[in-house]
């Protein structure tokens, strides 16, 4: 069943003028045909719909909407776009897939991406959020500097995973369960020593991902699975 992002009113639903115009003229949806949709805020419903156009569509609904179950950990994850941005696109679809609750976009001294298209970003993320069947949109920031990100950070457990030497926690010892974290991934070129002290003197963790050396996209859902993963240990 097709999945759209509405806003929810007692016993009726409202698509938009981009997700009307997709439901009308790409899937051809007609008066009368079953849909599902999210309100992004948790809302869950399915219903028939009643007036379709390609700026507005309406849907009756079935049965009262239901409330989906949030996950017991909040992930904020906040990396540096790479050079070749479809690399970090692909790396947002399947970390939305995962879970995640918050991405931002971070500028670093050695970022090589110094721009983006968050309406791009924001598609991405409500197609992978349909896709796996949640409720929850993620929100998306636009690009910030990185030591605006690391004085604004309001998380409980705030981390920042690099490459450089020095004392670092294995992420496989920390706990999300339970908890509000916020991890930061560096650029191609990884976080200057500047910016990892910075952020130590605000309290981040320095945490290792392992071994090997790892691409930014790559290592920043090797961030989301080990959150998903470790938030089910007690």
């Amino acid at each position: 069943m097709n999945i759209f992002i509405a806003i929810i009113e007692n016993d009726l639903a409202y698509l938009e003028a981009e997700e009307s115009w997709h439901c009308c003229k790409v899937l051809r949806k007609k008066a009368g045909d079953k849909i599902a949709v999210i309100d992004g805020k948790g809302l869950f419903a399915e219903g028939i719909l009643d007036l379709v156009s390609e700026k507005k569509c309406k849907m009756k609904l079935l049965t009262k909407p239901t409330l989906q179950q949030k996950r017991n950990y909040h992930l904020h994850l906040a990396i540096a776009p790479t050079k070749q941005i479809d690399r970090i696109e692909w790396m947002i679809e399947k970390a939305v897939e995962i879970g995640l609750d918050e991405l931002s976009f971070i500028q670093c001294k050695n970022s090589e991406r110094v721009n983006l298209k968050t309406d791009r970003i924001q598609k991405i993320v409500e197609s992978a959020t349909k896709q796996s069947l949640q409720a929850y949109l993620p929100k998306v920031n636009s690009l910030k500097n990185f030591n605006e990100l690391v004085h604004q950070a309001e998380e409980t457990q705030k981390l920042i995973a690099h490459c450089n030497q020095g004392d670092k926690t294995r992420i496989i010892d920390m706990k999300f369960k339970n908890t509000s974290t916020l991890i930061l991934i560096g650029p191609e070129g990884d976080f200057c020593l500047d910016e990892i002290n910075d952020a130590i003197t605000k309290d981040f963790i320095a945490v290792s991902l392992g071994e090997n050396r790892l691409r930014t996209e790559t290592a920043g859902l090797y961030a989301c699975q080990a959150a998903a993963l470790l938030s089910q240990i007690a």
